[in-house]
C-alpha cells in the first residue's frame, strides 16, 4: 500500500527549513502532499495564493510532491487524501510542547493518521518564518534563509 503524508503549514514564507523537511520526507513516503493552510488564526504577510505559488517554485525539483491549499481540520484533509501520516518539524525544545499537543489532539480525532516529527538539518535548526518576516521588513538580506523567488516578492511587497 503506497504511503502518503501531508506536511501542513502556513509557510509564511517558504524557509530553507521547510524545504529540508520536504526533501527529508520526499526520501520516506510515496507522495508527500504540502498543504497550505488557508484559514490560520495567524495573520499572514502573503496571501494563500501568493504562499501556494512560492511554495510551488521553491519545491519544484522535489520528487513526489504536490502542493495544495487546504480548509479546516488537517485530519479531515489527511482523510480525504488517504493520507496516513502527518508531517511535522522541530527545530528546537521549544517547538516540541506545542507540536506535543497537537500530534496528541490529532491522534484523539483519528487513531489511524500517525504524526511522525521531522528535524531540519543543523544550518537551518533556527530558521523561524517570523524571524524573517521581521528582518525582512527592517531591511535585512534574507537570502541565506529563503528561496530567491521569496526574497523577490518580498522587496516587490515591501516598496509597496
Amino acid at each position: 500500500m503506497p504511503k502518503s503524508a501531508i506536511y501542513p503549514g502556513s509557510f509564511d514564507p517558504v524557509t530553507f527549513g521547510h524545504i529540508d523537511l520536504i526533501e527529508r520526507a520526499s526520501n520516506i513516503f510515496d507522495e508527500v502532499i504540502v498543504a497550505v493552510a488557508s484559514n490560520t488564526v495567524k495573520q499572514p504577510f502573503f496571501t494563500t495564493e501568493e504562499r501556494l505559488k512560492l511554495l510551488k517554485e521553491a519545491t519544484k525539483n522535489i520528487k513526489n510532491i504536490r502542493v495544495e491549499i487546504f480548509d479546516g481540520l488537517v485530519i479531515e484533509y489527511a482523510r480525504k487524501n488517504d493520507a496516513n501520516c502527518l508531517i511535522r518539524g522541530l527545530r528546537m525544545i521549544s517547538d516540541f510542547e506545542y507540536e506535543l499537543q497537537m500530534a496528541l489532539t490529532n491522534r484523539r480525532l483519528d487513531k489511524t493518521i500517525e504524526t511522525i516529527f521531522l528535524m531540519p538539518s543543523e544550518k537551518n535548526a533556527f530558521i523561524s518564518s517570523t524571524l524573517i518576516k521581521e528582518a525582512a521588513s527592517l531591511g535585512a538580506d534574507i537570502s541565506s534563509f529563503v528561496p530567491e523567488c521569496v526574497v523577490e516578492v518580498f522587496k516587490n511587497k515591501l516598496k509597496s
